[in-house]
């Protein structure tokens, strides 16, 4: 190489050097698409709303939600994942992200090449609920009364593979029993059935399922976390009767494969910020373990998840027919 090119190469990296910094401070510079690939309503909902106002306030940009519903989730992901890594378009999501492609394989993205971890946001414990009129005030008496009306008791998941329907899976293990899964498009329609009787139980977030419990509507006999929720504290945990038992959903943001490091830095930092501040607090009140933390602390947190859930659904033998 000549004088001349390397005078020129080294021009063109002193000016990278100096754009590059620029580009991380001005993103964004225009509004920014969350996806959500849910209806609206249930704790994603909830979670990715407030995330998304507070980045809005703090960037000066607005970050748009869009509910795109549909396949169990796979084609509001899979839109993201075909979308542009610029950072204009993200993914708000849940567990089920990860663990759907695992009980379906006609799962349109693979989560590990297609798109890029940004940041944990929260975890939510899963509340055990029942329909009013179901004789049961806790798991030992859900276990024996499902054990006395085999495969009489029907239970919703929200999504097949959610946090939701690996926690009954669990549960129908544990306690040796038979419950019928009952599939449903989202957690609105389900409470609503749950609530009028059509169903007799369903296991999701806890938030979901507290102002119903709260207001008569619906029984929670356990939640699934280690230790009781403040909110709840006369509600025990399933681990109380089922030693070990524990199970959470959680909750991320992440954009396409190939976002820009800079922009994946700044976001992840952004998010940080909003969770460090009143956003920690709404999340607690509603009974929200809140995370936060680096990318690559998202990046083994989603990796060792991963591994557990695969190793759950194939001992269950979990599967889309």
């Amino acid at each position: 190489m000549n004088r001349q090119h390397v005078l020129r190469a080294a021009a063109a990296a002193a000016l990278a050097c100096l754009i590059a910094p620029a580009w991380a401070q001005a993103y964004p510079d225009k509004p920014v698409r969350m996806v959500i690939p849910f209806p609206p309503g249930g704790t994603l909902d909830f979670i990715g709303r407030t995330l998304a106002q507070k980045l809005s306030d703090q960037t000066g940009q607005t970050f748009i939600v869009e509910n795109k519903p549909g396949g169990n989730g796979f084609i509001g992901a899979d839109a993201v994942a075909k979308a542009t890594a610029d950072g204009y378009t993200l993914l708000f999501n849940a567990s089920t992200f990860t663990t759907g492609p695992m009980v379906n394989k006609k799962a349109p993205y693979d989560v590990n090449r297609d798109f890029t971890p940004v940041v944990l946001v929260a975890q939510a414990p899963l509340a055990v609920s029942v329909n009013n009129d179901l004789p049961v005030k806790d798991i030992p008496s859900l276990m024996a009364h499902a054990k006395a009306n085999p495969g009489k008791l029907n239970f919703a998941i929200g999504s097949t593979g959610s946090a939701g329907h690996l926690s009954t899976e669990l549960l129908k293990r544990a306690g040796g029993v038979d419950l019928t899964i009952v599939p449903y498009k989202g957690t609105a329609p389900a409470f609503q059935d749950l609530v009028g009787g059509q169903i007799q139980g369903f296991v999701d977030p806890l938030l979901g399922a507290m102002n119903f419990h709260k207001g008569g509507k619906l029984r929670i006999v356990a939640v699934t976390s280690k230790n009781r929720v403040p909110t709840l504290p006369d509600v025990p945990t399933v681990g109380e009767s089922v030693p070990g038992y524990e199970f959470y959903s959680w909750y991320g943001l992440w954009g396409p494969a190939g976002l820009p490091a800079n922009v994946t830095a700044k976001l992840n930092a952004e998010v940080n910020k909003a969770l460090a501040g009143e956003m920690r607090d709404k999340l607690v009140a509603q009974g929200l373990i809140v995370n936060g933390g680096s990318v690559d602390d998202v990046v083994k947190f989603q990796r060792e998840d991963m591994a557990k859930s695969q190793k759950l659904i194939t001992e269950g033998k979990i599967s889309v027919d």
